[in-house]
């Protein structure tokens, strides 16, 4: 049922996109109530009654009918109860939390501690933690960063905010533990955070030259994370690009070779350990990697969702397709359309990647700004395309930089809210 879903959900807006509408479906169904939707509804959104206004009335007949006598007489199902006293039956109370006494609302949770008041530590100091071990003053220096505030700022725009930063050099340094913490307090400083993406390139940089510390990072990292951060997601990002070889053997066995870290039986293995709950695999590598093998970049694109699909990753984790295209140069409505099909449209409707994060603005080495919309967010062909996704946009994200914002946190953010749904705010 899911698949088949997904599969209308993303045909509706290929057609869309290209302009061929869509027949209304289940015209001469009684229980369809398309005719209550609004005139420009997409033609894939279909509205059927669980019961059709006839049985409704029936129902309600039968409950107020007769002064309610049926409505009176449904009494609900009899409580499970267990009396404690009864002969022959125990009910333990050793080794469980609490001392076994009902307390009123207001009482002291910490005995000697004052109603309302706060734990005191063994010399007497005020040293409140909450649950994750981050302190009060902790949070509020996070706050306090250009990440924190743009916490504060995204709020209110109704986008989900993960976390983005780079813990492998941190780990390669010895400071895991404090940089980890760091990135926690800003998790948690701010209600709404989902999760903290970790890592970036895993595997494809040089910042490890084992397998064996490929995944001793990966392990230590996600297990301090899931310490400080209970409930938190945790996601990376990386490229397989063995993947896109599909069949071809001469293909698969050059870059396995090219790439012995990028093995995809690894990278399944933190999946299905549960390591990591969302992974983000990078585009940018199919447009020239399989050139010597005549493999072009819509080919090579089928043939990873097509190996992600099969390994079954997304039982493990959301998998997620990024996309740094769009920033290469300003495009005209028409290659924008075209773009957002092959790079959008295409992904999802492969039906392995759940997201798609589309890198919205980036600077390079040289100081050159490459943006999806026009400077201080000048009219763009591209970004008005995008903003006409309004029916995935809980499926679009971004990378956001705080300390380097277009305008400011407000208008930055605000704007970006109008495409992307998921927003990843980098912090240093």
């Amino acid at each position: 049922m899911r698949r088949r879903l997904r599969q209308v959900f993303i045909i509706g807006l290929t057609l869309s996109l290209l302009g061929i509408g869509v027949p209304a479906w289940s015209e001469d169904d009684d229980r369809s109530c398309n005719d209550l939707m609004a005139a420009d509804t997409p033609a894939y959104v279909v509205c059927t009654w669980m019961a059709t206004p006839e049985e409704a009335l029936e129902i309600a007949h039968f409950w107020l009918d007769n002064d309610g006598e049926n409505l009176k007489g449904a009494d609900p199902q009899d409580p499970l109860t267990i009396d404690c006293s009864a002969p022959g039956t125990e009910c333990p109370t050793e080794g469980l939390e609490g001392d076994g006494e009902a307390h009123e609302a207001g009482d002291p949770d910490v005995p000697g501690a004052e109603d309302g008041g706060t734990p005191e530590c063994q010399n007497g100091e005020q040293c409140f933690v909450d649950g994750n071990g981050i302190s009060a003053a902790e949070r509020a220096s996070a706050l306090e960063t250009p990440t924190g505030k743009a916490t504060k700022v995204v709020a209110p725009t109704g986008m989900r905010i993960w976390i983005e930063t780079e813990l492998a050099d941190d780990y390669k340094a010895g400071k895991l533990d404090e940089a980890a913490k760091k990135v926690a307090a800003l998790a948690v400083a701010q209600p709404g955070v989902v999760g903290v993406r970790f890592t970036s390139q895993l595997g494809y940089d040089q910042t490890f030259a084992t397998a064996d510390e490929l995944d001793a990072f990966v392990a230590e990292t996600t297990a301090a994370l899931r310490t400080l951060l209970p409930g938190k997601k945790l996601s990376a990002h990386t490229v397989v690009p063995v993947l896109g070889c599909g069949s071809n053997d001469a293909c698969k066995a050059e870059l396995t070779k090219k790439y012995p870290l990028l093995d995809p039986e690894r990278i399944g293995a933190w999946l299905s350990k549960g390591s990591i709950d969302q992974l983000a695999l990078d585009s940018g590598h199919l447009a020239t990697e399989y050139a010597t093998w005549k493999i072009d970049a819509a080919e090579a694109q089928r043939n990873q969702w097509i190996q992600v699909r099969a390994r079954a990753w997304d039982a493990y984790a959301q998998i997620a397709a990024e996309d740094a295209a769009f920033t290469a140069g300003q495009l005209t409505e028409e290659q924008a359309t075209k773009a957002i099909t092959e790079r959008i449209a295409a992904p999802l409707q492969d039906d392995a990647a759940e997201t798609v994060t589309l890198w919205s603005r980036w600077q390079n080495d040289q100081g050159q700004v490459n943006r999806v919309y026009g400077e201080k967010w000048a009219a763009s062909a591209t970004w008005d395309q995008l903003k006409k996704l309004g029916s995935i946009r809980a499926r679009l994200a971004t990378v956001y930089d705080p300390a380097n914002p277009e305008v400011d946190l407000a208008t930055d953010l605000k704007n970006l809210s109008e495409v992307f749904g998921q927003v990843y705010l980098h912090a240093a």
